[in-house]
């Protein structure tokens, strides 16, 4: 059908719709429908690469055209997967046991063609170091609500950043959608975006450390 849009993000969140506009491509949104919690793998990278295969197969079975994206973002502390809390005192726990040690926020990202059925897909890993937070601090965070929507508890966009000491590697990877990535992925598909290198970008401004370690004939 002609009226099919180029872009479909296999996504609900605001934060990824946001990000994704960044690229300057038109896009859609259609929520997968996919029920996570039956979906297994033996490794954090494993999963997060099955739910966004999986995210995005479900919506490309629907259209007749354009690019499906699918993503799914994991925190993991020592291997151990911290999910979205049940509830403040579950968000305080993951939040505590995050205090003053670094973890690791993985996201896969999967394009799918629907037309086709090809697909490319790829994880992207980052490293973030807590503060030495108080016991004051992170009440002050939780009273805020933020935690009770994002994997493991908190947001480096929102007031979270307070708890964090720093970080490596995409900024945006963190947030949910490493861009660096989806643009190298999308550019396989012949869809490159104007906006390029300064799409992903770290708080500052200045452009993700990723750049420097993907092709340029992979993204312009």
């Amino acid at each position: 059908m002609s009226d099919e849009p180029r872009l479909i993000l296999a996504s609900g969140s605001p934060r990824r719709r946001e990000l994704i506009g960044r690229l300057g491509f038109p896009y859609v949104c259609r929520e997968s429908g996919l029920d996570e919690d039956l979906v297994e793998a033996p490794e954090p990278f494993l999963l997060a690469a099955r739910l966004a295969r999986m995210k995005a197969r479900q919506v490309a079975s629907g259209a007749f055209r354009g690019l499906v994206i699918g993503c799914d973002t994991l925190v993991c502390l020592d291997r151990r997967i911290l999910g979205k809390p049940a509830d403040r005192a579950n968000a305080r726990q993951m939040l505590w046991s995050l205090r003053d040690r670094t973890h690791d926020v993985i996201t896969a990202v999967a394009v799918i063609e629907a037309s086709s059925g090809r697909e490319e897909a790829s994880v992207v890993t980052s490293q973030v170091r807590m503060r030495r937070f108080g016991q004051a601090i992170l009440s002050r965070y939780l009273d805020t609500g933020d935690s009770l929507d994002k994997a493991g508890a908190y947001g480096i966009q929102t007031a979270g950043a307070e708890l964090v000491e720093s970080f490596s590697g995409c900024y945006f990877n963190i947030v949910g959608l490493p861009l660096c990535e989806l643009a190298r992925l999308l550019a396989r598909f012949g869809l490159e975006s104007g906006a390029g290198r300064h799409a992903c970008v770290l708080p500052d401004g200045r452009i993700c450390p990723r750049w420097d370690r993907i092709s340029i004939s992979d993204v312009r």
